[in-house]
């Protein structure tokens, strides 16, 4: 070989060396609430292969963070860095400026939808054949039903379950609120587990077989419901309900940190793209895309949603009368028991 040709190869692999050590590794972190984790899965691999594609220079990896969504935000006020989060319920996305001052007060402004790409209401999941014939939260109280769902005080899952019973019970007694807090009572009584987020709560159900009936976000117990066609479930969706909206935003502190706010925003918006709603659709998401619903009428039944301000007032409100230390579910816990 002669010396021109060794270094000819010597100047391409230094200069490959030279491309290679180029390529950035910027890696991204969703906080997430805890049943969201195959819907994220299936939403960041085409988002990477996106970003990678316009920034060639620079190859993305998406990591996840679960657990119940109050949890999650208190991580990140306690000094988790992460870039994004992308939670089940306002509150625990507010308390990030609130108490972090990491988010400015006008994050919701910031995108379409209150900032929340897609939304859901929640759902039943019961046994083969309906044995307990489980139609509307009024079934719920019957003395002989078994109730899982997660923990009011660490799941926004669980809270959102907990004022959907409330709201539509209010509805139906015309605002009367003993016969309300007694029925709230016995549907207290009739919890067998409250585990801390609502994917717990689903082991509770499936793999320890307890409980007659499992409430959880409309995307879940249909997702449960295909995984284990085997077993019979049946998916049942109240004809009146609750708006559950997932709301989102990127950390303004921590992507200034991480030197992420433009991949952060990015990926952000990307949840409104087409692409990323037709996926959350395939996950039994709800999205407020006309067309995408309407090609999915089946997967969605006709419920009357009322929206959490509208029957209880502001969110920070609805914290302090149902959920703070000597809220509503506290003093329905010891009435029951």
């Amino acid at each position: 070989m002669s010396q021109i040709t060794i270094k000819r190869i010597a100047k391409a692999t230094a200069l490959t060396l030279m491309l290679v050590g180029s390529v950035k590794a910027t890696e991204l972190l969703n906080s997430s609430y805890d049943v969201a984790r195959e819907l994220f899965v299936a939403l960041n691999a085409p988002f990477e292969k996106q970003w990678d594609a316009q920034h060639p220079d620079d190859k993305l990896t998406i990591k996840q963070s679960h657990a119940g969504s109050s949890k999650q935000a208190l991580a990140i006020l306690q000094g988790l860095k992460a870039d994004v989060v992308t939670y089940n319920q306002v509150t625990d996305v507010q308390i990030l400026h609130d108490r972090g001052n990491l988010i400015p007060a006008d994050w919701q402004l910031r995108l379409p939808n209150n900032s929340s790409p897609f939304y859901s209401t929640m759902a039943f999941l019961v046994r083969k054949g309906n044995p307990k014939n489980i139609h509307d939260w009024s079934d719920l109280v019957k003395r002989d039903v078994k109730l899982v769902f997660p923990n009011p005080k660490t799941s926004g899952n669980g809270r959102y379950t907990w004022l959907a019973a409330w709201g539509v019970t209010s509805q139906a007694d015309g605002g009367d609120q003993a016969k309300t807090r007694q029925f709230m009572t016995q549907f207290l009584k009739n919890v067998v587990v409250f585990d801390t987020g609502g994917r717990g709560a689903t082991t509770t159900f499936v793999d320890r077989g307890l409980g007659d009936v499992l409430i959880s976000f409309e995307s879940e117990v249909n997702t449960i419901s295909n995984r284990y066609a085997d077993q019979g479930y049946e998916v049942v969706v109240p004809k009146n309900n609750i708006l559950a909206e997932f709301p989102v935003t990127w950390i303004d502190k921590n992507v200034e940190r991480n030197n992420t706010r433009p991949v952060a925003k990015a990926y952000l918006n990307y949840l409104y793209s087409p692409v990323a709603q037709k996926i959350m659709t395939d996950f039994y998401y709800r999205v407020n895309n006309p067309v995408l619903m309407a090609e999915n009428r089946s997967r969605f039944p006709p419920t009357q949603l009322f929206r959490v301000e509208d029957q209880f007032g502001r969110w920070d409100q609805v914290m302090n009368t149902h959920f703070a230390s000597g809220g509503e579910l506290e003093k329905l816990l010891a009435a029951g028991h």
